[in-house]
């Protein structure tokens, strides 16, 4: 029974008349699927840009339940933004979670079950490295 679906998937009669639909609601579908199963597991992606410090509990809500989140810290005061940070800190680590700066105040924030690849440079910290080692006379 189970190589007949096998079979039934992987045959090919040339004829594409007789099915039903179209190739947009076969994407469709896969994204619906897609999202719903998303909710189910906690393997969202969400987007902040908190305007107090107050919603940083919202940000560590999120990553407590296995989503990830980006945080955009432009619209707080700097003294807002730093005490955001460290107690984001607090949650990723407690949660075994990750932090990665891929922006000017801008913050990936993942859970556990998220694996990040790669590291984003700035080009401030690519001036300061050439700069300090322009400085050093060995």
């Amino acid at each position: 029974m189970a190589f007949k679906k096998l079979k039934s998937i992987f045959d090919y009669n040339g004829d594409d008349e007789g099915k039903n639909g179209s190739e947009d609601e076969y994407y469709t579908v896969n994204e619906e699927k897609a999202v719903k199963e998303a909710e189910k597991s906690g393997n969202k992606m969400i987007l902040l840009e908190p305007r107090a410090y107050s919603e940083s509990v919202q940000i560590a809500d999120h990553l407590k339940n296995r989503n990830s989140v980006v945080v955009n810290l432009k619209r707080v005061t700097s003294d807002q933004a730093k005490r955001i940070i460290d107690f984001l800190s607090g949650v990723v680590y407690a949660i075994a979670g990750t932090m990665q700066q891929i922006g000017v105040g801008i913050y990936l924030c993942t859970p556990k079950n998220v694996n990040v690849q790669g590291k984003i440079t700035d080009d401030h910290e690519k001036r300061n490295k050439n700069n300090n080692n322009e400085d050093l006379d060995w």
